[in-house]
């Protein structure tokens, strides 16, 4: 009977260090959620961070990415103005192609004929940032996210 409780002790502990001890594949973190703005980042000639500019009191600009589509909208309490896009969205680990199928008036009148946008990707488990470039691929300003759910 000691033996048998003597095994039984140590396979307890062999099973329970066990399950500490092996990794548990790590996930990729994904960009489907929602999502919202928390500052901008302009960026310098040598592609570093210039200046952080946070938004101002009230303003909030929300993305949400779920299967394929991404829709978003922008509250600026200072201005009458409308913002928001829905469109379809592309991820690689490095690049967020955006590609708007319908947007307010005051987006159409800044947006490209193709309506679609190409960003840099920095994204992190709970925050992520698109980063815009110009045309020879320098980056120029970026937004940042945190994300809601």
């Amino acid at each position: 009977m000691k033996k048998f409780v003597g095994i039984l002790i140590v396979f307890v502990v062999f099973v329970a260090a066990t399950a500490y001890t092996t990794p548990h594949p790590q996930t990729a973190p994904s960009i489907e959620g929602t999502w919202e703005l928390v500052n901008f980042y302009n960026y310098d000639d040598s592609g570093k961070i210039s200046d952080t500019v946070p938004t101002t009191k009230g303003y909030r600009q929300i993305k949400m990415y779920y299967n394929g589509k991404v829709m978003w909208t922008r509250y600026v309490p200072a201005d009458s103005v409308e913002w928001f896009g829905y469109g379809s969205y592309k991820v690689t680990d490095s690049t967020l192609s955006e590609c708007l199928e319908y947007m307010s008036a005051s987006m159409s009148k800044i947006a490209n004929e193709l309506r679609e946008w190409n960003m840099e990707l920095i994204l992190r488990k709970d925050t992520y940032s698109q980063i815009f470039t110009d045309g020879e691929g320098h980056r120029t300003f970026s937004e940042n996210y945190k994300r809601l759910d």
